[in-house]
Formats: C-alpha cells, structure tokens, sequence
C-alpha cells in the first residue's frame, strides 16, 4: 500500500516501509493509527517530531530507485547480458555519453540537468576529467525482451590507463567515442589497440557532431585509416544534445557478444576493482565469469585462500541496490567482511570452498613510471596518515607503497604513481577525503646502474651488480659505477602539419629520436619518437600544448632501457645538503635544471635573519647558486650624530650575530619549496 493512499495531503509515491514524516509534515489521524507507524517522542498526535522519516517524492530519482523492490536476477539470463566500456581520449564525451544512456534506460531521471553523474569524487568535480573507472547497470527492453547492460565508464588520461585496462577484463565490448572536432588522439589509438590486443568487439562513435566546427566525415576517415573500421559501422551522435544516442543500445545488444559463461558450471568470479567502507570494510566489484552467487554463501580467495561469507550484494543501479544473487556474466558489488584492507587484491579469483577452480589470468601489473616521498606535516600524523593510504590504495591499485625515511622529514613512503597527474591527483585525495597534510618530495624515475665488480660492491649490494635507483639518495658513487641506464618511453604524438617543426624541435631538446612520420589525413601527422622517460614526465605534455596552441595529443608507452651518462644534483642550503632535493639528470642538462631548481628555491624559501646560500653542485663543483639576502634591521635609526666609534660597534655586533645565527641556524624548508621543483 503506498502512502499517498493512506494520507491524501503527502506528496510521496514510496512504499510504506520506506517513507519517514519530518517534523514539518502534517499527517492525519487515520496514518497515525497505521500499524507501521511508530510515534517516538510525538508531543501532539497531528505534528509529528521523531518518527520514520517520510522524504518527498524527488524528481531526480526514479520509481525503480525509491521503492524498495528486490531485483530478481534470474529474468536476465547469460543471452541477455551485455558488459561494455565507454573508452575515448580526454574530453571527447564519455562521461556525458554514460549520463545520456543512464537517462534513456530510466536508471536516473532526465527530469533534471545530470552532469557526469558517475564522476563521484570531489577531484573529479574540481578538475573535469575521470579519474577512476565507475560501473553501472542498466535495464533495456529492446524488441520485446528485457537485457541487463552493464556499463563501465572509464578515464581517458594516459595516467590511468590501468583503470582502463582492469575495466576492459569484464566487458565483451567497447564503444570508442572520438570527438568530431578534434578527430583521433594519441589516447584514442593506444585504447583502440588496448581493446583490439583484449579480443573485444569495437563500435566506433563520433561524438559532437553539432559542434560549429565539426567534421565527422574527416574523422571517420581517420577512423577507417588508422584502425581498418569500415564507416558504415561508425555511429555518428551529439551526447549533449541527445542526437543519435538511441541508436547505441540496439547496437550494443546486435553487435556485442553475451558473456562466454556457463551458470552451471562451478562459481569463478574475478574481483577487477574495491573501495573501502569504515563500516563496511572492503567492497569488491566482481565479474561472476561462471556459476552463481547467493547471500549468505561461502567464498575462497585463490590468492589468500581466506574463506569468507557473503554478508551482502547486489548491482550499481546507478548506486549500490542489494539482489539475492549474482549470476554468471552478470558484474556487481559483493561485501563479505573484509575487514583487512589487503585482503582485496586486485585480479584475484573467487571461487566456493572444496570446488576449486583454475585461477582467471588477472591483470598485468602496473609498472610505476615516477617515484616520489611522501610524509607526514608532523610526525604524530604518521599512524592516521598510513591508515589513509592504505584505504586509498585499496580504491587505487596502480600506486606502489614502500616505507622510507628522511633524516630531515622522519618517516615516510616511497610511492611508486603512473606519471604526475596521477600523483598530484592521490595527493588531493588524500587531502580532501581524509584531511591529511602531507610534504610531497622532487618525483624522480627508476634509473639502473650496473656496478663495478669489487668486493665493496659484493658486500653492500650482493652478488647482483645491477641495481634499480629509485631515490636520488642511493645514487651509487661514480667511481664504483661501470655504466648507468635511463628508462626509455616510445611516445606517440597527432599533430596538425602546421604545427610539425615546433613538435620536432621540442623532441629534439628532449633528446628524443625520431622513428616513424606517417600522414593520418591531408592535414594531420602521426608521430613516433624514442623520448627519455625523465624528459617527459615533468612537463613535455604542457610544453608540446604550448607549441601546438593545443592541438597536438600525446601518448606513451613503455621501452626498455638505454645506457646515458647521469649525474646526481645536490642541493646546498649554507652548505648543508638537503636530501629530498636531489636530482638525478643528464650530463647535459645538470647547468640548466640546477639554476632552474635555485631560482625555485629561493621563490619559495622566506627570508631569514641571516643570508641563505642556494646551491646545486655535481660532486664537489658548484653549478648554479642563487641568494637570498638576510632581513636587516637599522641599528643606527637611533644614534643621531655623536662619536663614530659606537655605529662601527653596532654594525660590527650586528654583523657576528648573523655570523653566529647562520653558523648554527637551521633552514625550514616549506611544502610549497618542494611542490615549486615539481615544475621545474
């Protein structure tokens, strides 16, 4: 019975047990004498002050969201399941292609302005991209028959392209949505080959057709060149607009395959993603491969071999809605009281107690391509700050952890990022949704070194003489280094032609080598150049925007090692080395990065009572300096006239005190000191 029935003056359409009454809501006579309500602390029978809690009907959610009716799971067999992503280059439209599917199949309401409705956390609010990979399902009736359609929106940045790929691992297909202005980017081609190596089926979508400037029989061309798509498969939309988008449902039901899973075959799920609950514990996305999944059943870690109970689970519908089972190809959340956060490892494998099962093949493991230190503000943060990390590497788990120190910080970790937005964006995580303070040190890459064979070596590092440095301050003595190595990157860069020479001269300083040129179209390049990885992880992208005027796109992937001549950069203040700053560059460019990182420095250091020496040196000889001058005071603005013989003696007492205060002052140097050498 709905509660409108019962109380003509209440505007709810929600079940009974599901509506609750505000102090400011009026109910009549005949609802206090309902059987389901119970009046807790009611002065008068018609105002009712601590009851159930009845919410208005809001427009913003639908029928299927308020009322409490359970999902059976079963009317969806494997035929009509379809898991898809929505996989593009940054700001090509995919967030708002997701809002656009979700209002068509009813999951949320078209009644109100929805604007990336999956993008949840607050960075991705603030910065306007997608930072993790969210899921939803959705129910389609199409030609008469009802198909459970599991979306899974994606990022488009370089950075996180792991949320990519383990979103990848529970879909049968992919829509690849490019932007009819801008035409294929250098992210668009590595996600088309990421879906192509994964056996997925592509449907090509161009996005933003309704643009003043926008070319969607120029970009299909460069769709059917570079990845031998016909055009009559491309579907052309505008997701702002709404144009063309009901013609992606019925092609993702005709043109994408059901999951190849069998539910009588025993239980196989395979865990592709988890965030943590502070109630709840970890809760883990599962792709059920093969069998079923109840409440209350038992399930056991291939990787712990932990056994667990089901406590709850269910679909994102858009947000968590429980079900009393998950079958198999069907994607859903599963709570079974991981309380201990390392318990959820990514790409592992469920499966029922006393049915083993052979182990899904998981996700190739994220490769760190920038390293930096992390501590706390104040060392008493330390054991709250390392609960929040852990929590945040359990929603993120491309981020390496391992515990470091700092004789000038204290206790800290070495964190391993995907590259530097992927960095700037854990620290305002972390920042914003648990309150931590942190002090982020210079990133730096992981170089190698292969030593000298010598019985110092032997003792300090084994009977391996090759070693991976990943912070400045285990860069090995030159003298004890047969040769050093520096990790190598295979850039790909889509420019317009016009812009050719700028974009080759930047690779250029960046002692990059260049090994393809092809033409995409009459106007457009496609790149590939051998870059440096420590070249590009500080700021080639926003140099390459600058010398395009924003039209060239970037994208990189890994390439091996490669012998260089490296040097590590010391940074002196009055002559005490600061560790954290240290750097490990070229030969060739320790001159220009140590006046660079001086110049910082002295920005961002507050003046003392005392002078302040900045310098970077390479072993014992001094590269660059800069100096901060010592705040001075008028000893004299008291002495008026009178014997020459006492302002010589104020000036001289004045001048060995800062003598004295620099000899044994200490130098703070401040969080933004370190964040200004990010960009140097």
């Amino acid at each position: 019975m709905l509660f409108s029935k019962i109380c003509r003056t209440a505007k709810a359409v929600v079940p009974c047990r599901n509506v609750t009454v505000t102090s400011s809501t009026r109910i009549s006579a005949c609802c206090l004498s309902y059987r389901k309500f119970r009046l807790v602390n009611c002065p008068t029978p018609r105002r009712v002050q601590t009851c159930i809690q009845m919410k208005p009907y809001s427009a913003s959610k639908t029928f299927s969201q308020q009322a409490d009716v359970e999902l059976d799971m079963s009317q969806f067999p494997v035929s009509h399941i379809r898991n898809f992503s929505i996989i593009a280059h940054v700001d090509h439209g995919k967030s708002t292609l997701a809002d656009r599917l979700l209002e068509l199949t009813g999951t949320i309401s078209s009644k109100v302005e929805n604007k990336q409705f999956l993008d949840k956390l607050q960075v991705e609010k603030e910065r306007g991209i997608t930072v993790k990979a969210q899921t939803a399902s959705m129910i389609y009736e199409h030609e008469g028959e009802r198909y459970l359609l599991n979306l899974i929106d994606t990022p488009g940045h370089v950075d996180f392209n792991y949320e990519v790929s383990r979103s990848l691992a529970a879909c049968q297909g992919v829509l690849l949505v490019v932007d009819a202005n801008q035409g294929v980017q250098a992210q668009t081609v590595a996600n088309f080959y990421l879906a192509f190596e994964s056996d997925l089926h592509i449907i090509p979508v161009i996005n933003k057709i309704d643009l003043k400037n926008a070319n969607p029989e120029s970009v299909a061309n460069q769709i059917e060149s570079l990845f031998d798509i016909n055009k009559k498969d491309i579907l052309h939309i505008s997701a702002k607009q709404g144009t063309g988008v009901s013609s992606i449902l019925p092609a993702v039901i005709n043109r994408i395959p059901s999951p190849p899973s069998d539910p009588e075959r025993p239980l196989r799920a395979l865990l592709f993603d988890s965030w943590y609950n502070r109630y709840r514990g970890a809760i883990v996305n599962l792709a059920v491969m093969d069998g079923r999944l109840q409440r209350g059943d038992k399930i056991q870690s291939a990787f712990s071999e932990k056994t667990y109970e089901v406590q709850d689970l269910g679909i994102m519908y858009p947000d968590q809605k429980s079900t009393m089972q998950l079958l198999a190809g069907q994607v859903g959340y599963v709570v079974a009281g991981m309380h201990n956060i390392r318990e959820a490892s990514i790409g592992d494998t469920f499966y029922k107690p006393g049915h083993p099962v052979e182990a899904l093949p998981g996700f190739r493991a994220a490769k760190p391509m920038v390293f930096a230190g992390l501590y706390p503000m104040d060392q008493s943060e330390y054991l709250s700050l390392r609960s929040a990390i852990d929590r945040l590497t359990l929603n993120d788990s491309s981020v390496t952890v391992n515990r470091d120190s700092s004789p000038a910080l204290g206790q800290g970790w070495r964190l391993g990022f995907l590259g530097l937005l992927h960095m700037d964006v854990f620290n305002q995580r972390l920042e914003q949704e648990y309150n931590a303070n942190v002090i982020v040190t210079v990133p730096s890459v992981p170089f190698k070194s292969k030593l000298k064979s010598t019985k110092t070596n032997q003792k300090l590092y084994g009977p391996n003489q090759e070693i991976i440095i990943q912070n400045p301050a285990n860069f090995p003595d030159p003298q004890q280094a047969e040769c050093f190595y520096e990790p190598m990157v295979l850039g790909t860069i889509i420019t317009p032609d016009e812009y050719l020479r700028e974009v080759i001269n930047l690779c250029t300083r960046k002692r990059g080598e260049q090994e393809s040129l092809t033409y995409v179209d009459s106007s457009r390049i496609y790149l590939k150049y051998r870059l440096p990885l420590n070249e590009v992880v500080v700021d080639f992208f926003d140099q390459l925007k600058s010398v395009s005027s924003g039209y060239a796109s970037f994208d990189y992937e890994d390439s091996g090692y490669q012998e260089a001549d490296l040097i590590k950069l010391r940074i002196l203040l009055n002559s005490k080395e600061v560790d954290e700053l240290a750097i490990i560059v070229h030969r060739t460019k320790s001159r220009e990065v140590g006046k660079a990182v001086c110049a910082k420095l002295k920005e961002s250091i507050p003046r003392q009572l005392y002078e302040v020496a900045i310098q970077a040196a390479i072993g014992s000889k001094i590269v660059a300096r800069e100096t901060i001058k010592a705040l001075r005071k008028n000893v004299l603005a008291k002495c008026y006239g009178g014997d020459i013989t006492r302002k010589m003696k104020l000036l001289k007492r004045q001048a060995e005190g800062k003598k004295k205060m620099k000899k044994f002052g200490n130098v703070e140097v401040p969080k933004e000191a370190f964040l200004s050498v990010l960009k140097r």
